[in-house]
C-alpha cells in the first residue's frame, strides 16, 4: 500500500510540501539545542519540564484515549466503529512516533537514550515507559496496517491479528498509567505527588483522545471521500462528554484534599495555578486575557 502515499491531487502535494517545510524548521531548531545545549529552553532545576514533558504527556493521551474505539468495536461488535478505528490505530501511532521524539529531545543530548537499553534497571519507571511505548506503537503499526489492508481488499483482517488487538487494550492503558507514575513517584514534586493522577491521567486520556480523533473526522469528511460515519462520531462526543466530567471530578477532589488539610507544601502548586501565589500569578493573568 506505499504506492498510495506518492500518489494524490495538487492539494495534496502542497500539504506535503508545508509538513516538509515545518519539519525543517523544527530541524533547525533542534541543531541549535544539539550545539548550544539545553539552555535555550530556558528550563532550570526548578521549571525542569517545559514544552517537551508537556507535549509528550497530552499525545500520550490522545494515543491512550484510541482505545475507546478499540473496545467498543473489537470487544462489543460496536459495527458503528468499523471505519473509525482504523483512524484511531493510525492517529495513536502518529501520536507515539511524537511522543518518543519529545523524549529524545528532552533528553539534550540524543546517545543518553541509549542508557535504558544498555542498563535497563527494573526499579526506574523510564524503564516501563520505554517498554509501554515502544511495545503499543509496534501493536498500532501492525494492526493498522493489517486492518487497513483488510479494508482496502474487502476480507476479514488475518486471525492472528486478533490477540494482538486484545493486548494493545492493557498497553492503552498502561503507557498513561505508567506516564502517570514517572511523575507521582517524585516525592519533591508536592503536585504531582498523588495517588489519584493514574486515574486522573486516564480520564483526561479518554477526553482528549475522542475529541482529537472527532477534530480528525471532520476534516477527511470534508477533504476526502472517506466518511467515518456520524453516528460514530456522536458516540465518540458521548465518551469524550462522560470522561470530562470524570477527570473534573477527580481534580475537585484534589482541590478538597488539599485546601481541607491546608498542607503548605501541596496547597501552594494548587494556589499558584488557580489564583497565583506571592504575587506571581502572571499565568493566571494570562488565561483570563
Amino acid at each position: 500500500m506505499l504506492e498510495i502515499a506518492v500518489k494524490g491531487s495538487k492539494n495534496y502535494w502542497l500539504w506535503i510540501i508545508f509538513l516538509l517545510i515545518v519539519i525543517g524548521i523544527g530541524k533547525i531548531a533542534y541543531l541549535d539545542q544539539f550545539f548550544n545545549g539545553l539552555m535555550i529552553t530556558g528550563m532550570s532545576r526548578d521549571v525542569s519540564w517545559g514544552f517537551y514533558i508537556a507535549n509528550f504527556t497530552f499525545l500520550v493521551g490522545v494515543a491512550a484515549g484510541g482505545v475507546m474505539v478499540v473496545i467498543p468495536f473489537y470487544l462489543h461488535d460496536y459495527e458503528k466503529f468499523h471505519r473509525i478505528t482504523i483512524l484511531g490505530e493510525f492517529l495513536a501511532v502518529a501520536c507515539l512516533v511524537m511522543c518518543l521524539l519529545f523524549i529524545i529531545v528532552d533528553l539534550g543530548q540524543p546517545t543518553r537514550m541509549l542508557n535504558v537499553l544498555l542498563y535497563p534497571s527494573p526499579k526506574s519507571m523510564l524503564f516501563y515507559d520505554m517498554l509501554v511505548l515502544n511495545g503499543y506503537l509496534f501493536l498500532n503499526i501492525v494492526i493498522g496496517w493489517k486492518v487497513l489492508e483488510a479494508e482496502r481488499n474487502q476480507v476479514k483482517p488475518p486471525a492472528w491479528t486478533t490477540p494482538l488487538i486484545y493486548l494493545s487494550i492493557p498497553f492503552a492503558i498502561g503507557i498513561h498509567t505508567v506516564t502517570a507514575y514517572l511523575y507521582c513517584g517524585l516525592p519533591g514534586r508536592g503536585f504531582w505527588l498523588t495517588a489519584i493522577l493514574a486515574p486522573r491521567f486516564l480520564a483526561s486520556a479518554f477526553a482528549a483522545g475522542p475529541a482529537f480523533l472527532i477534530i480528525l473526522c471532520y476534516i477527511i469528511r470534508k477533504f476526502t471521500k472517506f466518511d467515518p460515519g456520524w453516528e460514530a462520531m456522536q458516540t465518540l462526543s458521548k465518551i469524550a462528554c462522560y470522561a470530562v466530567i470524570a477527570n473534573l471530578f477527580f481534580f475537585l477532589c484534589e482541590v478538597f484534599v488539599v485546601y481541607y488539610s491546608g498542607i503548605p507544601g501541596h496547597k501552594s502548586h494548587i494556589q499558584y495555578l488557580l489564583f497565583g501565589y506571592h504575587g506571581y500569578n502572571l499565568y493566571p493573568l494570562r488565561c483570563t486575557m
